[in-house]
Protein backbone atom coordinates (compact mmCIF):
# COMPACT_ATOMS: atom_id res chain seq x y z
CA UNK A 1 0.00 0.00 0.00
CA UNK A 2 2.90 2.26 0.11
CA UNK A 3 3.34 2.38 -3.64
CA UNK A 4 -0.10 5.03 -3.62
CA UNK A 5 1.58 7.25 -0.48
CA UNK A 6 3.10 10.49 -2.94
CA UNK A 7 6.68 10.75 -1.98
CA UNK A 8 10.00 10.64 -3.93
CA UNK A 9 9.71 7.22 -4.06
CA UNK A 10 6.72 7.24 -6.16
CA UNK A 11 7.00 10.38 -7.78
CA UNK A 12 6.77 8.60 -11.47
CA UNK A 13 3.49 6.56 -10.49
CA UNK A 14 1.98 10.11 -9.38
CA UNK A 15 3.19 11.63 -12.65
CA UNK A 16 1.20 9.50 -14.70
CA UNK A 17 -1.78 8.87 -12.67
CA UNK A 18 -2.37 12.53 -12.68
CA UNK A 19 -1.45 12.53 -16.13
CA UNK A 20 -4.24 10.12 -16.83
CA UNK A 21 -6.47 11.57 -14.55
CA UNK A 22 -5.95 15.29 -16.85
CA UNK A 23 -6.74 13.56 -20.13
CA UNK A 24 -9.66 11.98 -19.38
CA UNK A 25 -11.25 15.53 -18.31
CA UNK A 26 -9.84 17.23 -20.98
CA UNK A 27 -11.59 14.81 -23.29
CA UNK A 28 -14.42 15.60 -21.42
CA UNK A 29 -14.48 18.96 -21.57
CA UNK A 30 -13.38 18.70 -25.40
CA UNK A 31 -16.33 16.95 -26.08
CA UNK A 32 -19.48 18.58 -24.17
CA UNK A 33 -22.08 19.65 -26.00
CA UNK A 34 -24.16 20.56 -23.49
CA UNK A 35 -24.08 21.77 -19.72
CA UNK A 36 -25.52 18.69 -18.34
CA UNK A 37 -27.07 14.91 -19.09
CA UNK A 38 -30.39 15.51 -17.29
CA UNK A 39 -30.14 12.46 -15.35
CA UNK A 40 -32.55 12.01 -12.56
CA UNK A 41 -31.62 11.12 -8.80
CA UNK A 42 -33.62 8.03 -9.16
CA UNK A 43 -31.54 7.12 -12.54
CA UNK A 44 -28.05 7.47 -10.91
CA UNK A 45 -28.54 6.91 -7.57
CA UNK A 46 -28.13 2.85 -8.05
CA UNK A 47 -24.95 3.08 -9.40
CA UNK A 48 -23.45 4.73 -6.74
CA UNK A 49 -25.59 2.32 -4.39
CA UNK A 50 -24.09 -0.86 -5.84
CA UNK A 51 -20.53 0.33 -5.21
CA UNK A 52 -18.81 -1.42 -2.08
CA UNK A 53 -16.31 1.06 -1.03
CA UNK A 54 -14.78 -1.80 1.00
CA UNK A 55 -13.64 -3.66 -2.00
CA UNK A 56 -11.34 -1.45 -3.97
CA UNK A 57 -10.16 -1.22 -7.39
CA UNK A 58 -6.84 -0.87 -6.80
CA UNK A 59 -5.71 0.62 -9.83
CA UNK A 60 -6.54 4.10 -10.56
CA UNK A 61 -7.22 3.05 -14.13
CA UNK A 62 -10.14 1.47 -13.14
CA UNK A 63 -11.18 3.61 -10.80
CA UNK A 64 -11.31 6.29 -13.41
CA UNK A 65 -13.43 4.21 -15.55
CA UNK A 66 -15.97 3.73 -12.80
CA UNK A 67 -15.77 7.47 -12.00
CA UNK A 68 -16.74 8.44 -15.90
CA UNK A 69 -20.16 6.17 -15.11
CA UNK A 70 -20.81 7.78 -11.21
CA UNK A 71 -19.66 11.24 -12.29
CA UNK A 72 -18.14 13.01 -14.97
CA UNK A 73 -20.18 11.46 -17.20
CA UNK A 74 -22.94 13.12 -15.71
CA UNK A 75 -21.70 16.41 -14.16
CA UNK A 76 -23.23 20.02 -14.65
CA UNK A 77 -20.11 21.62 -16.72
CA UNK A 78 -20.23 25.24 -15.87
CA UNK A 79 -17.83 25.64 -18.59
CA UNK A 80 -20.84 25.27 -21.49
CA UNK A 81 -21.83 28.65 -22.85
CA UNK A 82 -25.34 27.60 -21.54
CA UNK A 83 -25.34 27.03 -18.04
CA UNK A 84 -26.99 30.06 -16.83
CA UNK A 85 -28.25 29.60 -13.31
CA UNK A 86 -26.28 29.72 -10.24
CA UNK A 87 -23.12 31.69 -9.01
CA UNK A 88 -20.50 29.43 -10.48
CA UNK A 89 -17.98 30.32 -13.14
CA UNK A 90 -15.76 28.91 -15.03
CA UNK A 91 -12.39 28.60 -14.24
CA UNK A 92 -8.80 29.80 -15.62
CA UNK A 93 -6.05 27.48 -16.10
CA UNK A 94 -3.71 28.57 -14.17
CA UNK A 95 -5.63 28.60 -11.05
CA UNK A 96 -6.64 25.02 -11.81
CA UNK A 97 -2.87 24.21 -12.51
CA UNK A 98 -2.41 25.95 -8.79
CA UNK A 99 -4.70 23.02 -7.37
CA UNK A 100 -2.67 20.35 -8.83
CA UNK A 101 0.12 22.08 -6.89
CA UNK A 102 -1.55 23.04 -3.71
CA UNK A 103 -3.05 19.41 -3.43
CA UNK A 104 -0.08 17.78 -3.83
CA UNK A 105 2.17 19.79 -1.45
CA UNK A 106 -0.54 19.73 0.72
CA UNK A 107 0.14 22.81 2.65
CA UNK A 108 -1.72 23.74 5.92
CA UNK A 109 -2.17 27.73 5.90
CA UNK A 110 -2.50 27.78 9.73
CA UNK A 111 0.72 28.03 11.16
CA UNK A 112 4.27 29.07 9.91
CA UNK A 113 6.27 26.06 10.45
CA UNK A 114 3.50 24.31 8.07
CA UNK A 115 3.64 26.89 4.76
CA UNK A 116 6.13 29.11 5.49
CA UNK A 117 6.11 30.61 1.55
CA UNK A 118 2.48 30.13 1.68
CA UNK A 119 1.99 32.04 4.24
CA UNK A 120 3.50 35.20 2.98
CA UNK A 121 2.19 34.48 -0.60
CA UNK A 122 -1.27 34.85 1.29
CA UNK A 123 -0.47 37.71 3.21
CA UNK A 124 0.51 39.97 -0.06
CA UNK A 125 -2.91 38.57 -1.75
CA UNK A 126 -4.69 40.17 1.34
CA UNK A 127 -2.59 43.17 1.58
CA UNK A 128 -3.43 44.01 -2.36
CA UNK A 129 -7.18 43.10 -2.07
CA UNK A 130 -7.49 45.29 0.57
CA UNK A 131 -5.32 48.17 -1.54
CA UNK A 132 -7.63 47.67 -4.57
CA UNK A 133 -11.01 48.25 -1.82
CA UNK A 134 -8.63 51.17 -0.24
CA UNK A 135 -9.02 49.88 3.30
CA UNK A 136 -5.77 51.40 4.24
CA UNK A 137 -2.70 51.24 5.57
CA UNK A 138 -3.62 49.25 8.98
CA UNK A 139 -6.08 46.80 6.69
CA UNK A 140 -5.85 42.85 7.46
CA UNK A 141 -7.60 39.78 6.38
CA UNK A 142 -7.43 36.25 5.70
CA UNK A 143 -8.53 33.06 3.50
CA UNK A 144 -11.76 31.87 3.94
CA UNK A 145 -13.90 29.21 2.28
CA UNK A 146 -16.78 31.13 1.44
CA UNK A 147 -18.86 34.08 1.61
CA UNK A 148 -20.83 32.07 3.94
CA UNK A 149 -17.90 32.10 7.04
CA UNK A 150 -15.99 35.57 5.35
CA UNK A 151 -20.10 37.32 6.31
CA UNK A 152 -19.65 34.99 9.63
CA UNK A 153 -16.60 36.50 10.94
CA UNK A 154 -17.35 40.00 9.81
CA UNK A 155 -20.12 40.25 11.95
CA UNK A 156 -18.66 38.20 14.89
CA UNK A 157 -16.12 41.06 15.29
CA UNK A 158 -18.93 43.77 14.82
CA UNK A 159 -20.46 41.98 17.68
CA UNK A 160 -16.97 42.19 19.82
CA UNK A 161 -16.96 45.38 18.95
CA UNK A 162 -20.09 46.73 19.63
CA UNK A 163 -19.31 45.96 23.17
CA UNK A 164 -22.88 45.37 24.39
CA UNK A 165 -23.82 43.88 27.97
CA UNK A 166 -26.82 42.18 26.48
CA UNK A 167 -26.93 39.99 23.20
CA UNK A 168 -30.60 40.68 22.96
CA UNK A 169 -29.86 44.14 22.50
CA UNK A 170 -28.21 43.73 19.21
CA UNK A 171 -28.99 44.43 15.85
CA UNK A 172 -27.90 43.69 12.52
CA UNK A 173 -29.38 45.92 9.21
CA UNK A 174 -29.39 44.28 6.21
CA UNK A 175 -31.98 44.63 2.96
CA UNK A 176 -34.31 42.09 2.62
CA UNK A 177 -32.40 40.59 -0.74
CA UNK A 178 -29.51 40.07 1.82
CA UNK A 179 -27.52 37.16 1.32
CA UNK A 180 -29.09 34.08 3.85
CA UNK A 181 -26.13 34.01 5.54
CA UNK A 182 -26.56 37.32 7.54
CA UNK A 183 -29.61 35.40 9.52
CA UNK A 184 -27.37 32.24 9.38
CA UNK A 185 -24.81 34.16 11.25
CA UNK A 186 -26.54 36.10 13.76
CA UNK A 187 -27.99 32.61 14.80
CA UNK A 188 -24.54 31.12 14.93
CA UNK A 189 -23.36 34.07 17.35
CA UNK A 190 -26.49 33.45 19.49
CA UNK A 191 -28.20 36.49 18.97
CA UNK A 192 -32.20 37.08 19.57
CA UNK A 193 -34.50 36.45 16.81
CA UNK A 194 -35.12 39.57 16.38
CA UNK A 195 -31.57 40.34 15.82
CA UNK A 196 -31.63 41.20 12.00
CA UNK A 197 -33.53 44.31 11.25
CA UNK A 198 -34.67 44.22 7.46
CA UNK A 199 -35.11 46.87 5.37
CA UNK A 200 -37.01 47.73 2.01
CA UNK A 201 -35.37 48.06 -0.86
CA UNK A 202 -36.47 50.24 -4.02
CA UNK A 203 -37.58 49.53 -7.83
CA UNK A 204 -33.58 48.60 -8.46
CA UNK A 205 -33.56 46.18 -5.64
CA UNK A 206 -31.14 48.74 -3.55
CA UNK A 207 -31.36 49.04 0.30
CA UNK A 208 -33.38 52.25 0.79
CA UNK A 209 -31.22 54.44 2.99
CA UNK A 210 -34.06 56.44 4.09
CA UNK A 211 -35.93 53.37 5.77
CA UNK A 212 -32.39 52.48 7.29
CA UNK A 213 -32.05 55.67 8.78
CA UNK A 214 -35.29 55.60 10.21
CA UNK A 215 -34.79 52.04 11.94
CA UNK A 216 -31.11 53.41 13.44
CA UNK A 217 -32.85 56.49 14.61
CA UNK A 218 -35.79 54.03 16.17
CA UNK A 219 -33.40 51.45 17.37
CA UNK A 220 -31.32 54.41 19.31
CA UNK A 221 -34.40 55.40 20.83
CA UNK A 222 -35.51 52.25 22.02
CA UNK A 223 -32.14 51.39 23.74
CA UNK A 224 -31.15 48.77 21.37
CA UNK A 225 -27.80 48.67 20.04
CA UNK A 226 -26.79 48.61 16.34
CA UNK A 227 -24.34 46.63 16.19
CA UNK A 228 -23.78 46.43 11.91
CA UNK A 229 -25.06 47.12 8.90
CA UNK A 230 -24.56 44.82 6.17
CA UNK A 231 -24.42 46.47 2.49
CA UNK A 232 -24.33 44.23 -0.51
CA UNK A 233 -22.68 44.71 -3.19
CA UNK A 234 -23.80 42.24 -5.73
CA UNK A 235 -27.20 40.69 -4.32
CA UNK A 236 -27.60 36.62 -5.14
CA UNK A 237 -30.61 37.11 -7.34
CA UNK A 238 -30.73 40.58 -8.66
CA UNK A 239 -27.04 41.30 -8.43
CA UNK A 240 -28.02 44.77 -7.17
CA UNK A 241 -25.14 46.98 -5.52
CA UNK A 242 -26.46 48.54 -2.29
CA UNK A 243 -25.95 52.93 -2.26
CA UNK A 244 -22.51 52.68 -0.39
CA UNK A 245 -21.22 56.33 0.07
CA UNK A 246 -24.73 56.79 1.86
CA UNK A 247 -25.01 53.86 4.06
CA UNK A 248 -21.02 54.72 4.94
CA UNK A 249 -22.61 58.04 6.10
CA UNK A 250 -25.24 56.62 8.03
CA UNK A 251 -22.75 54.12 9.90
CA UNK A 252 -20.50 57.34 10.59
CA UNK A 253 -23.51 58.95 12.08
CA UNK A 254 -24.59 56.51 14.13
CA UNK A 255 -21.42 54.70 14.95
CA UNK A 256 -22.42 51.29 13.50
CA UNK A 257 -19.74 49.04 11.83
CA UNK A 258 -19.84 48.93 8.19
CA UNK A 259 -19.78 45.42 6.30
CA UNK A 260 -19.98 45.14 2.94
CA UNK A 261 -20.82 41.78 1.62
CA UNK A 262 -19.15 42.22 -2.22
CA UNK A 263 -18.88 37.95 -2.65
CA UNK A 264 -19.99 38.41 -5.84
CA UNK A 265 -19.27 42.16 -6.94
CA UNK A 266 -15.84 41.70 -6.18
CA UNK A 267 -14.88 41.22 -9.45
CA UNK A 268 -15.41 45.41 -10.24
CA UNK A 269 -12.23 45.28 -7.86
CA UNK A 270 -10.55 44.50 -11.01
CA UNK A 271 -13.24 45.53 -13.83
CA UNK A 272 -11.54 48.37 -16.61
CA UNK A 273 -15.05 49.43 -16.74
CA UNK A 274 -17.02 49.40 -14.05
CA UNK A 275 -15.20 50.19 -11.22
CA UNK A 276 -16.91 53.17 -10.04
CA UNK A 277 -20.17 50.73 -9.19
CA UNK A 278 -18.83 49.80 -5.65
CA UNK A 279 -17.62 53.66 -4.88
CA UNK A 280 -17.98 54.04 -1.06
CA UNK A 281 -16.45 50.22 -0.63
CA UNK A 282 -13.39 51.91 0.90
CA UNK A 283 -15.11 53.08 3.87
CA UNK A 284 -16.50 49.90 5.42
CA UNK A 285 -15.09 47.96 8.31
CA UNK A 286 -15.10 44.55 7.29
CA UNK A 287 -14.89 43.18 3.41
CA UNK A 288 -16.23 39.69 2.03
CA UNK A 289 -14.94 38.64 -1.61
CA UNK A 290 -15.32 35.67 -3.24
CA UNK A 291 -13.00 35.18 -5.64
CA UNK A 292 -14.43 31.87 -6.73
CA UNK A 293 -17.38 33.78 -8.30
CA UNK A 294 -16.27 36.40 -10.28
CA UNK A 295 -12.18 36.04 -10.69
CA UNK A 296 -13.08 32.81 -11.72
CA UNK A 297 -11.36 31.02 -9.54
CA UNK A 298 -12.27 27.29 -8.61
CA UNK A 299 -14.26 26.64 -4.94
CA UNK A 300 -13.23 27.26 -2.92
CA UNK A 301 -11.19 30.77 -2.68
CA UNK A 302 -12.72 33.73 -0.60
CA UNK A 303 -11.73 35.94 1.75
CA UNK A 304 -13.18 38.64 4.82
CA UNK A 305 -11.41 41.84 5.06
CA UNK A 306 -10.75 44.54 7.73
CA UNK A 307 -9.80 48.32 7.80
CA UNK A 308 -8.30 47.74 11.26
CA UNK A 309 -5.75 44.61 12.09
CA UNK A 310 -6.76 44.90 15.03
CA UNK A 311 -9.80 43.63 15.44
CA UNK A 312 -8.74 40.33 14.20
CA UNK A 313 -7.45 39.34 17.37
CA UNK A 314 -11.55 38.58 18.26
CA UNK A 315 -10.47 35.80 16.36
CA UNK A 316 -7.01 35.19 18.28
CA UNK A 317 -7.37 32.01 20.84
CA UNK A 318 -3.35 30.57 21.23
CA UNK A 319 -2.43 26.72 21.88
CA UNK A 320 1.18 26.13 23.20
CA UNK A 321 1.13 22.79 20.33
CA UNK A 322 -0.23 25.32 17.68
CA UNK A 323 0.78 28.99 18.36
CA UNK A 324 1.90 29.86 21.68
CA UNK A 325 2.02 33.61 22.58
CA UNK A 326 5.68 33.83 22.52
CA UNK A 327 5.49 33.20 18.62
CA UNK A 328 4.12 36.86 18.62
CA UNK A 329 6.67 38.83 20.12
CA UNK A 330 9.02 36.80 17.95
CA UNK A 331 7.63 38.02 14.76
CA UNK A 332 6.56 34.80 13.89
CA UNK A 333 3.15 35.09 11.17
CA UNK A 334 0.76 32.19 11.76
CA UNK A 335 -2.21 32.80 9.95
CA UNK A 336 -4.69 30.80 12.41
CA UNK A 337 -4.36 33.85 15.25
CA UNK A 338 -7.01 35.74 12.91
CA UNK A 339 -9.11 32.54 11.15
CA UNK A 340 -12.07 30.67 12.13
CA UNK A 341 -10.52 27.70 10.81
CA UNK A 342 -7.46 25.66 11.93
CA UNK A 343 -6.22 23.25 9.17
CA UNK A 344 -6.86 25.58 6.16
CA UNK A 345 -5.73 24.89 2.37
CA UNK A 346 -2.98 27.16 0.57
CA UNK A 347 -6.27 28.29 -1.33
CA UNK A 348 -4.85 32.00 -2.17
CA UNK A 349 -2.02 30.08 -4.84
CA UNK A 350 -4.90 29.68 -7.04
CA UNK A 351 -5.56 34.03 -7.44
CA UNK A 352 -1.69 33.86 -6.95
CA UNK A 353 -1.21 32.31 -10.08
CA UNK A 354 -3.64 33.68 -11.74
CA UNK A 355 -2.46 36.95 -11.18
CA UNK A 356 0.96 36.55 -11.76
CA UNK A 357 -0.51 35.10 -15.10
CA UNK A 358 -3.36 36.93 -16.60
CA UNK A 359 -2.83 40.11 -14.04
CA UNK A 360 -5.81 41.91 -12.54
CA UNK A 361 -6.47 43.49 -15.88
CA UNK A 362 -6.71 40.13 -17.62
CA UNK A 363 -9.31 39.03 -14.60
CA UNK A 364 -11.37 42.52 -15.01
CA UNK A 365 -11.74 42.40 -18.98
CA UNK A 366 -13.50 38.58 -18.25
CA UNK A 367 -16.21 39.95 -15.54
CA UNK A 368 -16.63 43.51 -17.64
CA UNK A 369 -17.37 40.72 -20.59
CA UNK A 370 -20.17 39.47 -18.59
CA UNK A 371 -21.35 42.59 -17.33
CA UNK A 372 -21.67 44.19 -21.25
CA UNK A 373 -23.57 40.29 -21.70
CA UNK A 374 -26.28 40.86 -19.23
CA UNK A 375 -26.54 44.02 -20.67
CA UNK A 376 -27.54 42.51 -24.20
CA UNK A 377 -29.21 39.76 -22.57
CA UNK A 378 -31.54 43.12 -20.60
CA UNK A 379 -32.69 44.43 -24.13
CA UNK A 380 -33.38 41.17 -25.67
CA UNK A 381 -35.98 40.20 -22.48
CA UNK A 382 -37.71 43.72 -22.68
CA UNK A 383 -38.05 44.03 -26.07
CA UNK A 384 -39.80 40.36 -25.85
CA UNK A 385 -43.37 40.33 -25.37
CA UNK A 386 -43.16 37.22 -23.50
CA UNK A 387 -41.14 37.98 -21.10
CA UNK A 388 -41.53 40.47 -18.15
CA UNK A 389 -38.41 41.55 -16.56
CA UNK A 390 -37.31 42.61 -13.33
CA UNK A 391 -34.43 45.02 -13.24
CA UNK A 392 -31.64 46.37 -15.10
CA UNK A 393 -28.46 44.84 -14.71
CA UNK A 394 -26.00 46.04 -12.57
CA UNK A 395 -23.86 43.12 -13.00
CA UNK A 396 -24.77 40.10 -14.08
CA UNK A 397 -27.73 38.63 -13.55
CA UNK A 398 -30.98 38.57 -15.08
CA UNK A 399 -34.97 37.87 -13.59
CA UNK A 400 -37.31 37.10 -15.62
CA UNK A 401 -41.11 35.53 -16.06
CA UNK A 402 -42.60 34.03 -18.73
CA UNK A 403 -45.63 35.48 -19.40
CA UNK A 404 -48.00 33.70 -21.71
CA UNK A 405 -50.29 35.69 -24.18
CA UNK A 406 -53.44 34.05 -23.58
CA UNK A 407 -53.24 33.53 -19.63
CA UNK A 408 -53.57 35.72 -16.81
CA UNK A 409 -54.37 33.76 -13.92
CA UNK A 410 -51.25 34.32 -11.81
CA UNK A 411 -50.72 30.88 -9.78
CA UNK A 412 -51.18 29.05 -13.59
CA UNK A 413 -48.53 31.12 -15.15
CA UNK A 414 -46.21 30.43 -11.84
CA UNK A 415 -46.58 26.92 -12.45
CA UNK A 416 -45.65 27.06 -16.07
CA UNK A 417 -42.69 28.88 -15.35
CA UNK A 418 -41.68 26.04 -12.79
CA UNK A 419 -42.50 24.05 -15.25
CA UNK A 420 -40.20 25.38 -18.27
CA UNK A 421 -37.12 25.08 -15.93
CA UNK A 422 -37.54 21.60 -14.69
CA UNK A 423 -38.48 20.43 -18.38
CA UNK A 424 -35.19 22.03 -19.21
CA UNK A 425 -33.11 21.19 -16.87
CA UNK A 426 -34.23 17.31 -17.87
CA UNK A 427 -33.49 17.91 -21.10
CA UNK A 428 -29.85 18.90 -20.49
CA UNK A 429 -30.15 21.58 -22.90
CA UNK A 430 -29.89 24.81 -20.64
CA UNK A 431 -29.43 25.18 -17.12
CA UNK A 432 -31.35 28.26 -15.43
CA UNK A 433 -32.00 28.81 -11.67
CA UNK A 434 -35.10 30.57 -10.11
CA UNK A 435 -36.30 33.10 -7.70
CA UNK A 436 -39.35 34.49 -6.12
CA UNK A 437 -40.09 38.56 -6.67
CA UNK A 438 -43.43 39.53 -4.35
CA UNK A 439 -44.45 36.18 -3.83
CA UNK A 440 -44.45 35.48 -7.60
CA UNK A 441 -42.46 32.34 -9.43
CA UNK A 442 -39.29 33.99 -11.87
CA UNK A 443 -36.22 32.33 -13.26
CA UNK A 444 -32.97 33.93 -13.47
CA UNK A 445 -29.62 33.75 -15.94
CA UNK A 446 -26.37 34.35 -13.70
CA UNK A 447 -23.97 35.60 -16.42
CA UNK A 448 -20.53 34.19 -15.50
CA UNK A 449 -18.99 33.01 -18.98
CA UNK A 450 -17.88 34.89 -20.68
CA UNK A 451 -18.26 32.21 -23.93
CA UNK A 452 -21.62 32.54 -23.65
CA UNK A 453 -22.96 34.89 -25.89
CA UNK A 454 -26.45 36.86 -26.56
CA UNK A 455 -27.75 33.74 -29.59
CA UNK A 456 -27.16 31.33 -26.53
CA UNK A 457 -29.36 33.58 -24.24
CA UNK A 458 -31.68 33.84 -27.27
CA UNK A 459 -31.80 30.26 -27.77
CA UNK A 460 -32.53 29.86 -24.07
CA UNK A 461 -35.49 31.88 -24.17
CA UNK A 462 -36.69 30.19 -26.84
CA UNK A 463 -36.67 26.83 -25.07
CA UNK A 464 -38.12 27.83 -22.34
CA UNK A 465 -40.93 28.99 -23.86
CA UNK A 466 -41.28 26.35 -25.90
CA UNK A 467 -41.51 24.32 -22.93
CA UNK A 468 -43.78 26.75 -20.90
CA UNK A 469 -46.39 26.96 -23.60
CA UNK A 470 -46.06 22.94 -24.06
CA UNK A 471 -47.20 23.18 -20.34
CA UNK A 472 -49.96 25.29 -20.63
CA UNK A 473 -51.36 23.60 -23.69
CA UNK A 474 -50.97 20.66 -21.96
CA UNK A 475 -53.05 22.37 -18.65
CA UNK A 476 -55.71 23.52 -21.54
CA UNK A 477 -56.25 19.75 -22.95
CA UNK A 478 -56.52 18.27 -19.00
CA UNK A 479 -59.15 21.32 -18.28
CA UNK A 480 -61.69 20.45 -21.43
Amino acid sequence: MRSHLLNGLTAEHYRRSVTEGVERVAAKLATTDRPFTGVTVDALSPAIDAIDLDRPLGDTTAVLDELEDVYLRDAVYFHHPRYLAHLNCPVVIPAVLAEAVLSAVNSSLDTWDQSAGGTLIERKLIDWTAARIGLGPAADGVFTSGGTQSNLQALLLAREEAKSDSLAKLRIFASEVSHFSVKKSAKLLGLGPDAVVTIPVDHDKRMQTVALARELERCAREGLVPMAVVATAGTTDFGSIDPLPEIAGLCAQYGVWMHVDAAYGCGLLASLKYRDRIDGIERADSVTVDFHKSFFQPVSSSAVLVRDAATLRHATYHAEYLNPRRMVQERIPNQVDKSLQTTRRFDALKLWMTLRTMGADGIGQLFDEVCDLAREGWALLAADPRYDVVVEPSLSTLVFRYIPAAVTDPAEIDRANLYARKALFASGDAVVAGTKVAGRHYLKFTLLNPETKADDIAAVLDLIAGHAEQYLGESLDRAS
